[in-house]
């Protein structure tokens, strides 16, 4: 009896991670330290102007496409009766492909940019272009679709809806845009009727915005979409500017995190394109993030200073997750590495949840309170939960059992096998989670790495994924894990539903959709074949730079 129970304890240690030898740990092999490289030379430097004006024209027919197959509005479409701007909203089949052979030709130049910044995804490339190099192409990239028509989704409309309810005084909380504003409202008539009947799933600070924004716009559609985009570009400068800083105290080159992490598609046309309110939440976190970690990290004794930074740090995340909950995981990251700087164990432990869990629920209730909005937000997290998607993997599984008892005639039982995939997927997500967080706490993984790991499992568990949560994992992940174990799925699954999303705004049918990607290939083909002297299609053996000696990048900002 007590060998079985000691084997219960050891198999429950060695779970969790607390019997683990730092070297036999699994996830530790998606991590190795980037050596510093010399800079492009001449010809590469021609390339990589090249592969930017290619991902500008990307860009620019996308935002033009935008016009016709993009998430225009019903009510005041600034497009709508014009002979010329209006024609695109009119030739759905030849738009659309337009939009996808720009999506295209953008995920060929941030392929090929790839070269100069992380080489063949797995090592380091023989050259790297700078960061200033890579700012510049990633603005480039980003100005056409910040003035572009929403794309890819719906979402906005349903964000100015919510925030004119609040607008009103009213609780967005507990009433949908169809009660809140009426069914003939302009707001409401550009919401999709699954969300029509629906409070608001976000967090009050996002709503306290929000609301604001409505009180400056009122009905105005347009400048209400722009105001919210521009949220969502100050969510995406937060990632530019904490991504780099993150990445060097995991030793890995800030321009390959800025690459996969910034300038990834899913990024550009999610959440710039489809102005997701997800960029702000990534944004606050990682910056958040950032602020304590140099906290504990950058300064040798535990100052007045460095106990500021940890307190605004921490505020900064409990910011984030005012406007979606999910991001408060990276507090638990940051309460471990408080812990396992102090040591004393499980009391260390103990004192750094309580200073963190006071600072986060100090911080909650002042957003909630001031804001007016109280905390009904509690009571519609589940709200995403009603729609069935098939990126979400015991979502999939559920959906594809049931089908198999339908064919095998066992009837349709797929909402039953939903109601018992999904909680075990949340079980497992739990678990990998804590043993993240153990991790952290021992020192075998950098919090950076063991926080983007336990939002990987918890995207890849979660009950309803969309494109973009994928972003939640790559993201950080993108500062911490570069070794071919991450990136190549990362960049498989980047670049497979960049291309899968059709853009919003219009239905299309399937002999539509077959045409514009016959259109597609062929182009990315012919263009392949025209430019396989002058882009670097191929690894290129040979320098011509001078060399410098490879050293590691630092661990400190």
């Amino acid at each position: 009896m007590e060998g079985a129970r000691r084997g219960v304890m050891e198999i429950g240690r060695r779970a969790l991670g607390l019997d683990v030898p730092a070297a036999d740990h699994t996830v530790a092999v998606l991590h190795s330290v980037d050596t510093d490289r010399p800079g492009l030379d001449r010809r590469e430097t021609l390339q990589l102007m090249r592969i930017r004006l290619l991902g500008a024209t990307g860009v620019v027919i996308m935002a033009i496409s935008a016009l016709g197959v993009g998430a225009q509005p019903v009510h005041q479409n600034p497009t709508s009766g014009l002979r010329v701007l209006g024609f695109f909203a009119r030739a759905h089949t030849s738009t659309l492909a337009m939009c996808l052979i720009g999506t295209v030709l953008v995920i060929m130049a941030w392929l090929l940019l790839g070269r100069f910044a992380v080489g063949g995804l797995g090592g380091n490339p023989q050259h790297r272009l700078s960061r200033s190099q890579m700012d510049r192409t990633l603005l480039l990239w980003i100005i056409p679709l910040s003035v572009a028509p929403p794309m890819f989704s719906n979402d906005v409309y349903s964000y100015l809806a919510q925030s004119e309810i609040a607008a009103r005084g009213l609780d967005p909380y507990q009433v949908g845009p169809v009660e809140g504003l009426g069914l003939s409202n302009v707001l409401t008539n550009n919401v999709p009727n699954i969300w029509r009947d629906t409070p608001a799933p976000y967090g009050p600070l996002f709503l306290w915005m929000g609301r604001g924004i409505a009180e400056l716009t009122g009905d105005n559609i347009i400048v209400g979409v722009w105001l919210h985009r521009l949220l969502a570009l100050a969510g995406v400068a937060l990632i530019v500017w904490a991504l780099p800083r993150l990445s060097r105290r995991c030793g890995v080159a800030p321009v390959s995190a800025l690459w996969l992490g910034a300038a990834n598609p899913l990024v550009l046309f999610h959440l710039i394109g489809g102005v997701h309110n997800d960029a702000l939440m990534l944004g606050l976190m990682l910056a958040g993030v950032e602020l304590c970690l140099r906290a504990l990290e950058d300064f040798p004794s535990f100052d007045r200073k460095a106990w500021a930074l940890l307190v605004f740090g921490a505020v900064v995340i409990t910011l984030s997750s005012s406007i979606k909950i999910t991001s408060i995981i990276a507090l638990g990251f940051i309460g471990m590495a408080l812990a396992r700087r102090w040591g004393n164990g499980l009391r260390g432990i103990l004192c750094a949840a309580g200073i963190l869990g006071a600072i986060a629920m100090a911080t909650t209730l002042f957003v909630s309170t001031a804001s007016g909005l109280g905390f009904g937000w509690v009571n519609t997290l589940n709200t995403a939960s009603a729609v069935r998607s098939y990126l979400s993997l015991p979502t999939a599984i559920g959906i594809i059992t049931g089908f198999g008892g339908v064919l095998l005639g066992l009837g349709d039982h797929t909402t039953a096998l939903l109601d018992i995939t999904r909680p075990l997927a949340e079980v497992v997500a739990a678990l990998i989670i804590l043993r993240m967080l153990i991790a952290t706490w021992t020192g075998r993984l950098h919090p950076v790495g063991a926080m983007g790991v336990g939002l990987g499992a918890l995207v890849l568990l979660f009950p309803v994924v969309q494109p973009w949560y994928l972003l939640w994992a790559i993201v950080p992940l993108a500062a911490w894990a570069n070794r071919p174990a991450f990136r190549v799925p990362a960049v498989v699954i980047s670049v497979v539903v960049s291309v899968l999303v059709m853009p919003r705004g219009a239905d299309f049918y399937v002999f539509q959709i077959v045409e514009s990607a016959i259109a597609t290939v062929i182009v990315g083909l012919l263009f392949m074949f025209l430019t396989r002297n002058v882009l670097p299609w191929r690894k290129q053996p040979g320098v011509s730079a001078r060399s410098q000696r490879a050293t590691p990048y630092g661990v400190s900002s």
